[in-house]
Parts: C-alpha cells; sequence; structure tokens
C-alpha cells in the first residue's frame, strides 16, 4: 500500500464515483457498497471491469463472450463459462499497467479480496481523473486556437478594410479628375500671373520711390528758392530805402524781376503738373495695390488648400505606417498559423494514422465477430446433433473421462502456455509503458515550446 502512487479511496467514494461516471441504468442503482465490503462480490466486480474497458475502448460487455473456437474441440459447452472471465483478464492485464497496477491476477476476478479490489478501482479511478483533466485542457487548446484563429481572420479583414480606405484616399476618383487637373492648371497660371505681377509691382515699387525722392528734391529746392526771394525781397527794401535808385537800373532790374518770376511761373507750372502725373501714377499704384491685395487673398486661400493637402498626405503617411504594422502582425500571425497549421497538420496525421489503425482493429474485429458468429451456427448444429447422441454419450462415460482427463492436462498445458503469454505481455506492457511515458515528456517538452512561440 506504501508503495502506491496513487491515494487509496474509501468504499464510499468509490461506490459514489462508479455510479457517477462508469455505470448507467439499473446497474448504477443496484450497485451498492455491499457489493465491495467486507468481501466483494465476483459478478459486481466483473460487471464494473467490463464497463470500464467499454467506457475507454467501446468493447462492449457481450464481446467477452464471444471468443474463437477451434473446430476440431469436442464438447465446447464446457468453454463457454470461462471465455467471458479469460477475455476481461487478458484485457485488464493490458490496461492495469497504465493505471500502474502491475500484480493483477485471475483470482482478483474470481474471487476478489476487499483490500487488493479497493486498490485496483482507486487505480483506474484515479487514471479516470486524470483522462477527464487531459480531456478539458485539450478542450481548452482547442477552444483557444478557435478564438485566435478568429481573432486571426477579424485581424485579415481590417486590414483589407484599412487597404481599401488607404485606396480610396489616394485614388481620385475620375467625376473629380477633370475637376482636379484644372485646378492644377488654374493654380500653375495664378502663380505664373502672381510672380510676373509681384516683378512689375516691384519695378513700378522702386520708380515710385524715386519720383517720391525726386519730388522731395525738388520741394527741398523751392523752399530754398522761396526763402531766398524773400530774402533778396528784404534786401530789396532795404536798399529801396538806402539807394535813391535810376530809371533805367530799375528798369533792368524789373526785367530781370519778371524774368525771375516767369521762371518761377514756369518751375511752379512744371511741378504743379508733374504732381499731377505723380498722383495719377500714385492712383494706379493703389489700384495695383488692390490686385495685390486681392492676388494675396488667393495665395491665401492656396496656401489653406496646400495645407489641407499636406494634412490628408500626413494622414495617407499614418495611414501607410498603420498599415505596415498591420502587416507586420499579419506577417507574425500567418508564421504563427503557419506553426499551428505544422502543429495541426502533424496532429491530424496521427489522428488519422491512428483512425487507420483503429479501422483495421474494427474490420479485423468485425471479420473476428462474422467469424465467430458462423462457428457459432456451426456449433448450434453440432449441439444439435449431439442432442441425438446423448443416449451415445451416456454409454461413452468411461471414455469421457479418460477423455476428461486427458482435457484437464491440456488445460494445464494451455494454463501453463497462457502464463508464458502473460510474461510476455507483461515484459512487453513494460516497455511500452516506458515508451508511453518518454513520449509523454516529449510532448510536454513540444507543448511547452509550442506555448512559449504561441
Amino acid at each position: 500500500m506504501a508503495e502506491n502512487t496513487f491515494p487509496v479511496y474509501t468504499a464510499d467514494a468509490i461506490v459514489n464515483f462508479y455510479r457517477t461516471e462508469v455505470l448507467t441504468g439499473q446497474e448504477a442503482k443496484h450497485f451498492t457498497k455491499a457489493d465491495l465490503t467486507p468481501a466483494p462480490k465476483p459478478e459486481a466486480v466483473q460487471t464494473l471491469y467490463m464497463r470500464v474497458l467499454h467506457l475507454l475502448y467501446r468493447f462492449r460487455p457481450e464481446c467477452h463472450s464471444m471468443v474463437p473456437l477451434l473446430e476440431n474441440i469436442q464438447y465446447p459447452v464446457y468453454h463457454e463459462g470461462a471465455t467471458a472471465i479469460m477475455s476481461v483478464y487478458l484485457r485488464m492485464r493490458q490496461f492495469l499497467p497504465m493505471c500502474l497496477v502491475y500484480d493483477f491476477s485471475l483470482n482478483d476476478l474470481l474471487a476478489p479480496k476487499k483490500q487488493k479490489t479497493l486498490t485496483v478501482l482507486s487505480a483506474i479511478m484515479n487514471f479516470l481523473h486524470f483522462r477527464k483533466q487531459r480531456m478539458d485542457f485539450v478542450l481548452e487548446k482547442q477552444a483557444k486556437f478557435r478564438a485566435d484563429m478568429d481573432r486571426l481572420q477579424t485581424c485579415i479583414r481590417s486590414n483589407r478594410e484599412a487597404e481599401k480606405k488607404i485606396e480610396m484616399l489616394t485614388t481620385i476618383p475620375p467625376e473629380q479628375q477633370a475637376e482636379a487637373d484644372e485646378l492644377a492648371a488654374a493654380v500653375s497660371e495664378l502663380q505664373a500671373t502672381t510672380m510676373h505681377e509681384c516683378q512689375e509691382v516691384n519695378v513700378k515699387n522702386d520708380c515710385i520711390a524715386e519720383w517720391k525722392t525726386n519730388i522731395a528734391e525738388k520741394s527741398q529746392k523751392l523752399a530754398h528758392m522761396k526763402v531766398d526771394v524773400s530774402n533778396l525781397k528784404e534786401d530789396i527794401g532795404k536798399l529801396k530805402s538806402q539807394i535813391v535808385e535810376s530809371p533805367e537800373e530799375l528798369r533792368t532790374q524789373m526785367e530781370r524781376m519778371r524774368e525771375n518770376v516767369k521762371s518761377i511761373k514756369n518751375s511752379i507750372t512744371e511741378a504743379d503738373e508733374r504732381a499731377v502725373e505723380l498722383q495719377n501714377m500714385v492712383q494706379n499704384v493703389t489700384h495695383t495695390e488692390a490686385e495685390i491685395q486681392q492676388m494675396y487673398n488667393l495665395l491665401q486661400d492656396l496656401e489653406s488648400s496646400m495645407n489641407n493637402a499636406k494634412q490628408r498626405q500626413e494622414m495617407y503617411q499614418e495611414l501607410t505606417a498603420q498599415y505596415e504594422k498591420k502587416q507586420k502582425e499579419i506577417k507574425n500571425l500567418c508564421a504563427e498559423e503557419a506553426q499551428l497549421k505544422r502543429a495541426q497538420g502533424m496532429k491530424l496525421d496521427k489522428e488519422s494514422k491512428q483512425n487507420i489503425r483503429r479501422q483495421m482493429k474494427k474490420e479485423m474485429k468485425e471479420n473476428h465477430v462474422e467469424d465467430i458468429l458462423g462457428q457459432c451456427n456451426q456449433i448450434h448444429q453440432k449441439r444439435e446433433d449431439m442432442a441425438d447422441k446423448i443416449h451415445e454419450i451416456s454409454r461413452e462415460t468411461l471414455q469421457l473421462k479418460t477423455k476428461i482427463q486427458s482435457l484437464r492436462d491440456v488445460c494445464s498445458k494451455e494454463t501453463e502456455k497462457a502464463q508464458a503469454l502473460y510474461d510476455a505481455l507483461s515484459a512487453s506492457m513494460d516497455d511500452l509503458h516506458k515508451r508511453i511515458e518518454t513520449q509523454i515528456v516529449d510532448l510536454k517538452q513540444d507543448f511547452i515550446k509550442n506555448s512559449t512561440n504561441f
């Protein structure tokens, strides 16, 4: 008991578990604690083992009694009772090493003991618990894999929608293509005209600055001339008061003064004409300034449109960056999907191989069952023949005793052969158990690697 690697449960726990998990219908209702304690009933233990084999291997209980018999065996009636027990015994010998029970014997079926039966049932119960946990774990992994596949499909759909949006934003529709070309041509023309007019405006501004400098110089000269004239008038008044002028000198001075006045008037008229020309130039300049203002407003509109274009270009760059990120995510997901597909392909290959083996086994079993049924029909016919020969068999009882002795010898030999087969099968099952443990360790390592990669 201390060497067991699994817990040995109580009889109540075992009865509750097998009634809920293994047995069904009337068998679950009639199975009680009295079937196991204080002395286990062989029929109840045998039905439990048959139901466990049916649950794990789908081997129906009625199939245990259908064992192929040799055609030359006389009196096959004597073999009918032992076939079911031997079938259950052989299959339990194959199954129980997986539950870490290696000392199962035929006596555990024919005359089971309490402690040994509880130990075997606890081992089977532990194995069923482990099987249920593994099945739940595999189902969780399948659900996660399906959720990841759905997430991958949603990411692929979102990437396709983003690609369509990028194409919609980057491509101009044919209805607006003509308008876009006209706007581009108008913008280029406006840029050319604005450059030309800006050059003309700069030239006119330079001319206006030159004219303003000339006007300022001439106004300064006029001011100096007025100051000189006023000084001369003052000097003339002073001189007139001081000097008695002669008429000839007065005439000459008056003529000079008239000439000076004419020259001054001419200069004033020229200045007025020049001022009128300058006013006209200023009006032209104001008109050009208004036109320049209009052009400036157009340029502002163009700047706003260029800003919008830049914003769209930035949006396009952001969308391209997002598209590249999505592409990288898609590549990573595709790589993960490829790994998962490989793992799934390996699993499917294994499952297909196992299914093929199972199908082959099923076909072999079906052929075997058909052979057995044919042999059973032959046996029934032989039984009918034997019913007629019962009177003759009663006369041959002495011969039967000798034959029974010989059959006992044959049975002893067959038991020896069965023991040898059992030893060989136990050795092979030990090897199989070791291989299964190594495969479980490898599968755990592969699963850890796949989980880390995933």
